[in-house]
């Protein structure tokens, strides 16, 4: 019972505070679920990461989702779920309120346009972490020689698929997928 609470007020805080969608809140989910809590290493919050991004539904709530069934089995999914769900209710039922009521003030387009640099910025710090994790590892120093260069060189491909021959990203994922599994198919095949 006391993990279930403390997994409905960890993602109640989080999702108090993810202003910007489901991109904005994977550092606040990284900084509950791997530096506070420790319920998940920085590897496995990379896969949480991918599963929530693949999955059906907000990247938010998969996670949580995710999160509380690894911690506290369906109790801690339905505990997470709820703590990450319910400020967004609360506040978005308020905000349409006093939006429509107020939309038409210059102070609330001014507050608006003062956030989006913070959205911004959170959702770029989210996208580095990922990347140093995924380039060298969790907890790993940013070396030379310790770059994974098959997995940047399979992310420059995707990057290159998706901005310049506008791919699906359901596509984008599976042949990156299906490169990493020639890549390791390869390099078992040469180490015999």
């Amino acid at each position: 019972m006391k993990t279930c609470m403390e997994l409905f007020f960890s993602f109640l805080q989080i999702g108090a505070f993810s202003f910007g969608g489901g991109y904005a809140a994977i550092p606040l989910i990284q900084g509950q679920v791997v530096d506070h809590h420790g319920w998940l290493t920085m590897a496995e919050f990379t896969d949480l990461i991918t599963i929530s991004e693949m999955t059906p539904g907000p990247i938010a709530i998969n996670s949580a989702t995710f999160v509380g069934i690894r911690v506290a089995g369906i109790p801690g999914a339905l505990a997470s779920t709820l703590g990450c769900v319910l400020p967004s209710c609360i506040i978005v039922i308020l905000i349409a309120k006093l939006y429509l009521k107020y939309r038409d003030m210059s102070w609330l387009q001014t507050i608006l346009q003062t956030l989006r640099p913070a959205v911004v910025a959170m959702i770029g710090a989210a996208g580095v972490s990922i990347l140093i994790s995924a380039f060298w590892g969790s907890g790993a120093a940013i070396a030379l020689a310790e770059t994974r260069w098959h997995l940047v060189v399979i992310f420059t491909v995707c990057v290159i698929m998706l901005e310049k021959r506008k791919m699906n990203p359901i596509l984008v994922m599976v042949s990156a997928g299906g490169m990493n599994l020639v890549y390791a198919l390869a390099a078992q095949y040469l180490m015999r």
